[in-house]
């Protein structure tokens, strides 16, 4: 597997949030590739089933674009939208014939005859292992989808079905704000069976820069602004390093709709940050020294 060291994801590109156009989508994937961020980040449901498709169309109109990038999406929730009017509910559907029919419908929008990667987009209490097992080793030998894996799962979950097929990676939710899995295994469990941790929400999903922030954001941007002069940086940079710094190989993925954010996040890569300031930062987090 290869993924640039940061993710961008899509979620906000479209009606969920800046509502590009065409032009604004081949804009952005354009300016993340100059600064080497090559994987994007998609999932089936991301603006009620059409950021796929609106991403995919300067896909189909730049072909060799798609040999430059890594596409990774999720599939597994059925959502309720004009675009689905057949569900009567929201809910989870890991049966092989939905995954099988996700990935066909992913390959259509996107134009191109393979996904990177698949995630499960959420822990399903019916998920049959053999069943998904199936489906993936499927997909896989039709050279449909290159690489498979979760998101949002526990470690029980994953060690589930990892027990059946390789769980290549596991996209979490991930930031100062959201230190659950250093605590529940989960980041240690990647480290134990080489899974690569994509972190979704890096920055606390933009509660670390609210205009109202919370006891938490307050204490981390104290010492993160702190920090960042230390290292001739900005403090959102700098928390995005701190995740880097973890030795499970932490890939951010970023919300932004903006390129020049992406650039910066860029340089989160290049700073060595030390454990004495990676230990302040979880500090301001806690609220509370180590025991």
């Amino acid at each position: 597997m290869h993924f640039s060291k940061i993710i961008a994801g899509t979620m906000k590109w479209g009606i969920w949030g800046a509502r590009f156009s065409t032009s604004d989508y081949e804009q952005i994937i354009r300016e993340s590739l100059d600064v080497g961020v090559t994987s994007f980040d998609h999932a089936d449901i991301y603006g009620g089933y059409t950021t796929e498709a609106e991403f995919g169309a300067v896909l189909r109109q730049n072909p060799s674009l798609r040999n430059e990038i890594q596409l990774i999406t999720k599939c597994g929730i059925r959502m309720l939208s004009a675009n689905r009017p057949q569900h009567a509910i929201k809910y989870y559907d890991t049966s092989a014939a939905h995954i099988i029919n996700s990935v066909e419908n992913s390959l259509r929008n996107f134009h191109t005859d393979y996904l990177d990667v698949l995630l499960i987009h959420r822990p399903d209490f019916l998920l049959d292992a053999d069943e998904v097992a199936a489906a993936f080793a499927r997909l896989k030998q039709q050279g449909k989808v290159l690489h498979f894996g979760v998101s949002n799962f526990t470690s029980a979950q994953l060690s589930l079905l990892h027990s059946r097929f390789p769980v290549e990676v596991h996209q979490i939710e991930c930031s100062l704000l959201h230190l659950d899995p250093f605590w529940d295994g989960t980041l240690d469990q990647c480290q134990q069976l080489g899974i690569v941790p994509m972190a979704w929400g890096p920055l606390g999903s933009g509660n670390l820069f609210s205009t109202n922030p919370e006891p938490a954001a307050s204490r981390i941007r104290k010492v993160a602004e702190e920090l960042a002069s230390v290292y001739q940086t900005d403090a959102d940079v700098l928390l995005l390093a701190w995740l880097l710094k973890h030795p499970s190989g932490i890939f951010p993925v970023t919300g932004t709709t903006k390129s020049e954010r992406i650039r910066r996040a860029v340089a989160a890569a290049e700073i060595q940050m030390n454990r004495e300031d990676w230990y302040k930062l979880w500090t301001a987090a806690t609220g509370a020294e180590v025991p």
